[in-house]
């Protein structure tokens, strides 16, 4: 998460703007998915990234059924 809010910053927001945009977005995209999925979401958006592969299993998981 720091990565994307060093480019953004970079794009020329201020630290503030940064925190609103990444807010928008992530409210945005549980919106979009299913209740359970937005727990990986959570975790994404929080910075929890030690487990990439399982948060796009849980992601990709509601919708394609294998």
């Amino acid at each position: 998460m720091d990565e994307l809010k060093q480019k953004l910053i970079a794009l020329g927001l201020s630290e503030e703007m940064v925190a609103k945009v990444i807010q928008t977005v992530g409210e945005f995209v549980q919106s979009k998915v299913p209740g359970v999925d937005r727990q990986a979401v959570e975790k994404l958006l929080a910075g929890d990234t030690s487990d990439l592969m399982s948060i796009g299993a849980s992601l990709l998981g509601s919708k394609f059924k294998f």
